[in-house]
């Protein structure tokens, strides 16, 4: 691999700031100048990378921060990309995308078997690598929690997306603030709302009047208003909803 341009294809430029939230890469190489193309590039296409020269140095900053994915040289002087990839699976499941100058399938079968979820052999295009990295965290990100459609509270369920309360085959009638509260407090089933979450988009609806129709609401569904154990209160900050076990 050409370490002015990845297999004849220059490299993309860096992007300035990466989001927050994208996902963190760590590159592995002992040539400083493929870490940096190798850098540039992914920072162009969006991720955060950091860099390290040697397993040890990989190790240090593994055990300092959390990465989504390791792109991995195998030939390393001292410590081997696979002695490492292979010493990193007896505790982490990161995924692992090994890189190599040699292409012979018995090395490809041994990264594999190793705990290696992928194996990219140089010289490779940008694009391919690119879409490699993009397929492994596709792969590892967990699925996706199906949206709730109703949840059981006491003898009532409420379903969502239609906004209807019901009691067995009777529907509950509810105005429209009780509707929304009660949407909000069931998409957070078991969790805290705040008080202003349960306001709408009123700028003058106070805590006080949320109190008062957090109050008309459990006249509806609690067997005892004044002791509440649907919609309880959390003292100084909101309510939250208990469901049905």
């Amino acid at each position: 691999m050409s370490t002015a341009e990845v297999n004849g294809e220059p490299a993309a430029r860096a992007a300035p700031n990466p989001a927050d939230d994208a996902p963190h890469l760590l590159v592995v190489d002992d040539d400083r100048r493929i870490r940096a193309l190798l850098s540039r590039f992914l920072l162009g296409a969006g991720y955060r990378v950091s860099t390290a020269e040697t397993a040890a140095e990989a190790r240090a900053k593994l055990a300092g921060l959390k990465f989504d994915l390791l792109i991995l040289d195998v030939m390393m002087p001292g410590e081997s990309g696979f002695d490492f990839a292979q010493s990193i699976r007896t505790t982490s499941t990161v995924p692992i995308l090994m890189l190599t100058a040699r292409d012979e399938a018995e090395n490809r079968i041994k990264g594999l078997e190793i705990g290696a979820d992928d194996y990219l052999a140089k010289p490779f295009e940008p694009r391919e690598l690119a879409l490699r990295v993009a397929n492994i965290l596709k792969r590892a990100r967990p699925p996706a929690a199906a949206p709730v459609e109703s949840v059981r509270f006491g003898p009532f369920v409420y379903h969502l997306a239609r906004g209807e309360l019901r009691r067995g085959e009777e529907v509950i009638r509810l105005t429209d603030r009780e509707r929304e509260m009660l949407r909000v407090l069931a998409a957070s089933i078991g969790e805290t709302v705040p008080r202003q979450a349960l306001a709408g988009n009123g700028d003058a609806v106070s805590e006080r009047t949320v109190d008062v129709q957090v109050n008309r609401l459990r006249r509806k569904i609690e067997r005892d208003p004044s002791n509440p154990l649907i919609v309880q209160t959390v003292r100084g900050v909101g309510y939250r909803l208990v469901a049905s076990s």
